[in-house]
């Protein structure tokens, strides 16, 4: 085995969806798997095209969003590194649901879906395995929608401040490495919006924004207000 291939398995073994696998099964994967890379803007894969497998990304961040009618993007979600990407779609056949484009430069491995499908029925702890944490992305999912069809912006924001700190270890420090444009697509509003409320939370103590970084300084508020229990904003 080479080196390349090697250094593969070593990198399955330690993602979510892998990490329970035996050796030989982790072996199985890696022959299948097809290593890809992505410029900056590149396109991963587009709304309707057919699904021929799903991809993990090892390194980067991928924006996954919707085009309106008249162009306007929609931004779904910011996958990072050990996230799936196109697992349900490759998985029933349906064409992939939204665009994918590359954010960074971004390495992944592609898993065709053919040979992925031929894989579990050798193996189907494969599949097991991956099941828990297909069921915890639909969890987040459902909570993101949540949030934007039935809070309104500050308790959209708030949610997302918070769930940036529980991924950082509950630290009351965090960074967000999008562009304002992009944080408020994802929030599904406009900049000026997003700036007039975060300015408005900064002037009344719950958080202090300096650039990219900003420190949650009242996470309770911040809670309250993912509740509908304050407003103000």
């Amino acid at each position: 085995m080479s080196a390349r291939k090697k250094d593969n398995i070593s990198l399955l073994i330690k993602l979510p969806l892998f990490h329970k696998l035996d050796e030989n099964a982790l072996i199985m994967l890696n022959r299948i798997l097809k290593e890809r890379e992505f410029a900056r803007g590149e396109n991963i894969f587009a709304e309707g095209s057919e699904a021929a497998g799903f991809y993990i990304i090892i390194q980067g961040r991928v924006k996954v969003f919707k085009l309106s009618a008249d162009g306007k993007e929609q931004i779904l979600h910011i996958a990072a590194s050990k996230e799936l990407l196109g697992a349900v779609s490759a998985f029933a056949g349906d064409p992939y649901p939204a665009y994918a484009d590359a954010m960074e430069k971004t390495r992944v491995f592609f898993f065709p879906r053919k040979e992925f499908l031929a894989l579990i029925q050798k193996e189907p702890s494969v599949v097991m395995n991956m099941m828990a944490n297909l069921a915890m992305r639909l969890q987040h999912f459902t909570r993101m929608i949540e949030d934007l069809s039935l809070k309104e912006v500050p308790g959209r924001l708030a949610a997302y401040l918070l769930y940036l700190s529980k991924q950082s270890r509950d630290s009351d420090s965090i960074e967000i490495d999008i562009s304002k444009g992009q944080l408020a697509s994802l929030l599904g509003t406009i900049p000026e919006t997003l700036s007039r409320i975060m300015r408005k939370m900064n002037d009344k103590g719950i958080l202090k924004v300096s650039g990219r970084k900003i420190e949650l300084l009242n996470k309770r508020v911040l809670s309250d207000i993912v509740n509908g229990e304050k407003s103000g904003l």
